[in-house]
């Protein structure tokens, strides 16, 4: 019995003890982000955890996205507490519907939040019935979230139809936050006892102060796939990638600038295939490297090397239709890319024709139109002087000693001439 008793007396703490996961999502919102965040709360409710803080700064993102992780959030076990954190963090755009989406939602001091528009997709004109549309679509998605956690529905929706944005205070005032906290301790102790209501209309009490958190980073290929989320870096890697192949296929055998540039490119295509692509700015970036190696070719005096340039700035900056232009290829990006590959592509290439075009110096075709001097009479055949080198070498008429003669095939070890005129 005392062994028993033991035994229960071992397992009770820990069997009680609960932890709290944060997860830091400082970034863009993409399908990378719906990843780590959809792991975190899987972790979360099999460690039944007392709760998940997810501590955001964000500019926005992909509302695919943003709607995924909503509904993750909202078919979680464990209770979710949205944390705008540090000072000088905001939640925008999509991140304003995460925030909203929260069982807690709370903000450090000097954060804001808000400016939760829907934007079309490259900044493109689109009709007014379009427009109506996803505004419509994005303002009822925030009365549905808004509505369901008790949040003033009316404030909310103007940040969807007008683009309205909020300091921390204002966004308490207004009651589209519960909590103001400089830190997470503090905002674990704020919401102690507070009883919330879920997505599921159950109820239930918060137990969340004083317990000990865990931090749950992102993998390794989150970190390497969300870096390639960045428009700017799959724009370079394609960029780089097409030039190495590109100087592979101008020095055959040379392996490392083709295995270097396929890889580059797959990484480049893997990433743009997740972001928003238009691939008629792929086909202008192909198109560029078109014309560089025309203007190589036929020497426009730098006609089509231009063209292929604003072609490969164009290419960029349309290449990401992002919402927010944190997800597009910015201007300085595609010039400083742009211009310096369009050159160094031109001159390779330029390399490459001259090679071609010179004439062999080497081996049997480097011995065709050499001048000798017939060291013999040749009927026909002789000695001639060539290259430094006195050659057995025969001639279709007869050629006098000392005359001047061209190289115009080679037979073996015997070189055919005639009379060099």
């Amino acid at each position: 019995m005392k062994r028993v008793l033991a035994v229960v007396l071992f397992c009770l703490p820990f069997s009680a003890q609960a932890s709290i996961l944060r997860i830091h999502l400082n970034d863009m919102i993409h399908p990378i982000s719906d990843e780590y965040i959809g792991r975190g709360l899987e972790s979360a409710a099999r460690a039944k955890d007392a709760a998940v803080v997810i501590e955001l700064s964000t500019p926005g993102g992909l509302i695919d996205s943003t709607r995924s992780i909503v509904e993750k959030m909202m078919t979680s076990r464990v209770p979710v507490i949205v944390y705008v954190s540090p000072a000088g963090s905001r939640a925008a755009s999509a991140g304003f519907f995460l925030l909203e989406a929260a069982d807690i939602s709370a903000m450090a001091p000097g954060t804001n939040t808000g400016a939760a528009h829907p934007v079309m997709l490259g900044g493109d004109k689109i009709d007014e019935v379009m427009k109506a549309k996803m505004e419509n679509d994005a303002a009822a998605f925030m009365r549905t979230i808004a509505s369901r956690r008790g949040r003033n529905v009316t404030v909310a929706e103007s940040a969807v139809r007008e683009s309205k944005s909020f300091t921390e205070d204002e966004a308490l005032q207004q009651k589209l936050i519960d909590v103001i906290a400089p830190n997470l301790p503090s905002l674990l102790k704020a919401v102690e006892g507070r009883r919330i209501r879920r997505y599921d209309g159950s109820t239930m009490t918060l137990h969340v102060a004083g317990q000990p958190i865990r931090n749950y980073d992102m993998s390794v290929k989150e970190r390497l796939l969300s870096m390639l989320m960045d428009p700017n870096i799959a724009f370079l890697l394609f960029a780089l990638g097409s030039l190495a192949i590109f100087a592979e296929l101008n020095h055959p055998g040379a392996v490392l600038p083709g295995v270097v540039g396929v890889i580059a490119i797959l990484l480049s295509l893997f990433a743009l295939n997740l972001l928003p692509t238009r691939y008629a700015a792929l086909a202008l970036l192909i198109a560029a490297f078109a014309l560089f190696i025309l203007e190589a070719k036929y020497a426009t005096h730098g006609v089509l090397g231009i063209g292929g340039i604003i072609c490969m700035i164009f290419g960029a900056l349309f290449l990401v239709d992002g919402p927010i232009p944190e997800m597009r290829v910015h201007l300085f990006t595609a010039l400083i890319v742009s211009v310096p590959i369009g050159l160094i592509t031109i001159f390779l290439m330029t390399l490459a024709l001259r090679a071609r075009r010179n004439r062999v110096t080497t081996g049997r075709e480097g011995m065709i139109g050499e001048i000798g001097i017939a060291r013999t009479q040749l009927q026909p055949a002789g000695k001639v002087f060539v290259h430094g080198t006195l050659w057995n070498a025969v001639a279709r008429t007869s050629v006098a000693e000392g005359t001047r003669v061209r190289v115009s095939g080679v037979d073996g070890l015997q070189l055919i001439v005639e009379p060099a005129e």
